[in-house]
């Protein structure tokens, strides 16, 4: 076969997956933050193929409403298996929209782990007969056995179920990976017959019918186990969890980067590192995440489509989200930035402050007990603990805008829309409603401090004094 034959991968993800014991499709559960199917289509898709056929079945809706989403642009078609009748039949309602010509790869929608460079392996094989992925496992209880002659040559595969005991010893299993000429493959799916222990038409059958046609059968070894291992339940999707979070941790430490420990870290989606960045443990990374030279995260912090400069801290239980940092700013311990938070350098947002919609310029402050909402804050600004924009009417959101070397003094109420001038300074426990001038004293306050000595707080009833 050409070499520049097109390749057509078929993505069998028709299974209902009842040991999940979950709602959810098998293929949609999650792993690393996406779903297994997620991962199984990156791969396919890093081997530029003319299209990528996914056979779906139980939870044919939901399947395809999120792949579509997801992989919008991709060459995927879809394919419904209306009942599933076995691997054959999978592949077999997805070969009408595959031309003669191609090579065709056959994935599994709950095998997620496989390198693109090992399918390559066998994209190359498949081009020239039969391959096959196998792998050696301890245990291969379950699995369909490697069937080779004296010579060493593969010459058939059986199904646990119906191998002999002698057989049933053999450790080289079938993964269900495999790549052949199309033309070829469809000639055998319509030889496969359904006598076996199951009733169900095994494309495993396709081997021996390979062997008959004197046509060549490559056993193309996986790595490990865990590039080949499939999901069928909550216990083995957390065993790959933790499997390919120690991948993710593993390529970080090597490329420079310090994991306080490697077993406590979990990356569900992009991280970018430069030089000497540390990161405590429990830290959860999602969607992108970039973190310049010398960024330190505390234990527990969560991050979420963030960018964070050179030297910037973020100290423990802090939770960032769709926002950014500049370089040497401090945040929290126990702060939380949300979507729209854009911190200039050497911004400290203190424990208990939230950021939400604004912006805080060059060296201002926020150390204690705030909300910041739907602001812009100047440079060299000082906020104290228990100041809040409030930026909500109760229908709409309102700015609240803070100039430069302003200071805004404890327990200060900033009711929005208002602006607070060049260097004023604002008394602590003032309700501000009004714009104030630069420069100056605004203070807001009851008039009168008053006591009332006789006065005396409620009691629970039934309580002595």
């Amino acid at each position: 076969m050409s070499k520049t034959a097109p390749l057509h991968c078929i993505v069998l993800a028709a299974g209902k997956g009842t040991r999940m014991k979950s709602d959810l499709p098998k293929v949609l559960q999650p792993l690393a933050g996406q779903p297994l199917l997620a991962h199984v289509l990156q791969s396919a898709s890093k081997l530029a193929p003319a299209a990528i056929h996914v056979v779906y079945g139980h939870g044919a809706e939901r399947v395809q409403q999120w792949a579509q989403h997801a992989f919008a642009g991709a060459p995927l078609s879809w394919v419904l298996q209306a009942q599933q009748q076995g691997t054959a039949h999978a592949v077999q309602q997805a070969m009408p929209a595959v031309p003669d010509d191609a090579v065709v790869l056959v994935l599994y929608g709950d095998v997620p782990l496989t390198p693109p460079e090992t399918l390559t392996s066998l994209v190359q094989a498949g081009r020239r007969g039969l391959a096959l992925l196998t792998v050696e496992l301890d245990d291969p209880s379950g699995y369909g056995r490697i069937l080779r002659d004296r010579a060493r040559q593969v010459k058939g595969i059986v199904e646990h179920k119906d191998a002999k005991p002698a057989q049933q010893r053999i450790r080289e299993v079938n993964t269900g990976l495999m790549a052949m000429p199309a033309k070829r493959l469809r000639r055998w799916l319509s030889k496969i017959g359904n006598d076996n222990a199951s009733g169900e038409f095994y494309l495993t059958d396709i081997v021996a019918l390979a062997v008959r046609d004197k046509l060549k059968v490559t056993a193309v070894s996986a790595a490990c186990a865990a590039d080949v291992a499939g999901v069928n339940d909550k216990i083995q999707l957390a065993g790959l969890e933790r499997e390919l979070q120690r991948r993710h941790a593993d390529a970080l430490m090597r490329a420079g980067v310090t994991l306080a420990d490697p077993a406590r870290f979990d990356l569900r989606g992009e991280l970018v590192c430069g030089a000497d960045v540390a990161i405590d443990v429990g830290c959860v990374f999602e969607g992108r995440v970039e973190l310049g030279n010398g960024v330190q995260i505390g234990p527990h912090c969560v991050l979420r489509n963030v960018r964070l400069g050179a030297g910037t801290r973020v100290d423990a239980h802090s939770v960032l989200e769709d926002c950014s940092a500049g370089a040497d700013v401090r945040i929290g311990p126990f702060a939380r930035l949300r979507p729209g938070a854009q911190l200039a350098d050497e911004v400290h947002v203190g424990n208990f402050v939230e950021v939400k919609n604004t912006r805080i310029g060059h060296g201002s402050k926020a150390n204690h007990l705030a909300y910041l909402g739907d602001g812009s804050v100047g440079r060299g600004v000082n906020i104290g603990a228990g100041t809040i924009f409030c930026n909500y009417d109760g229908a709409n959101k309102h700015q609240t805008t803070i100039e430069d070397d302003a200071f805004i003094g404890s327990d200060t109420q900033l009711v929005a829309p208002v602006t607070v001038g060049r260097g004023a300074t604002i008394a602590a426990g003032s309700t501000i409603t009004k714009d104030v001038p630069a420069g100056g004293l605004t203070l807001c306050r009851a008039r009168e401090q008053k006591t009332y000595p006789s006065w005396q707080r409620p009691q629970k009833k039934g309580k002595k004094k």
